[in-house]
């Protein structure tokens, strides 16, 4: 049986497929490369209008790169909503590690000293790949996931990656595409030249597109 290395990871993304387990308990680790894939658009990306407005009132707080292990444990944790997970001891290892290299990001949500929700992924040129979010409070992760996309789109990205959609993730504009079409987006964005920040996004990139825009022509 092959050793999966950070390496081997990296390889695996550049050419459509990611890693799961079947459960936690599970020391199995397998390949995925579904058709059709989903993804999320960043040109159409939508926020809900009640979502919007808390953003705007500065709620939480959020961070970046800060706290990886505590986004990686809160994904990989079950609960009523979450009876399993895929994410099992040797995919917390990996990830870790590509978080070591500069591969692997989060994205932290806090209500006072304490981390309500989040997201990670991993980013390879100009494409990110999100991996698994959770939330403690309502509305964490997709708050995470509204700067996820600000900061996508500031810095050049343009592929988001979800694996697969569900009814959680087409509120937001994601949609199937075929493997094809999805790799020819790939190819495309992990020969560019764009970097995935530690630092807070332009907002207005995905809350007021339109006036973002006039400001900045």
């Amino acid at each position: 049986m092959t050793k999966i290395t950070p390496n081997l990871l990296i390889e695996a993304y550049k050419v459509g497929a990611f890693p799961m387990a079947n459960n936690y308990d599970d020391p199995k680790i397998e390949f995925f490369n579904p058709d059709p894939r989903g993804i999320i658009p960043l040109e159409t990306f939508h926020i809900p209008r009640s979502l919007r407005k808390l953003i705007k009132k500065g709620i939480f707080k959020v961070t970046y790169n800060a706290a990886f292990s505590s986004i990686l444990e809160g994904c990989s944790q079950v609960s009523r909503n979450r009876p399993t997970t895929w994410i099992n001891h040797e995919i917390k290892t990996l990830y870790k590690q590509l978080f070591d290299l500069g591969y692997c990001h989060s994205i932290e949500i806090w209500c006072e000293e304490n981390i309500v929700g989040g997201l990670y992924g991993v980013s390879i040129g100009g494409a990110f790949f999100g991996e698994s979010m959770f939330s403690l409070k309502p509305n964490a992760s997709k708050i995470a996931l509204v700067h996820l996309v600000a900061s996508l789109k500031q810095e050049g990205f343009v592929l988001l990656d979800s694996q697969f959609t569900n009814k959680h993730l087409a509120q937001f504009g994601a949609i199937d595409i075929s493997r094809e079409n999805y790799k020819k987006r790939l190819r495309f964005a992990i020969n560019l030249e764009a970097r995935f920040p530690a630092r807070s996004p332009e907002l207005n990139y995905v809350l007021e597109p339109e006036h973002f825009k006039t400001q900045t022509s």
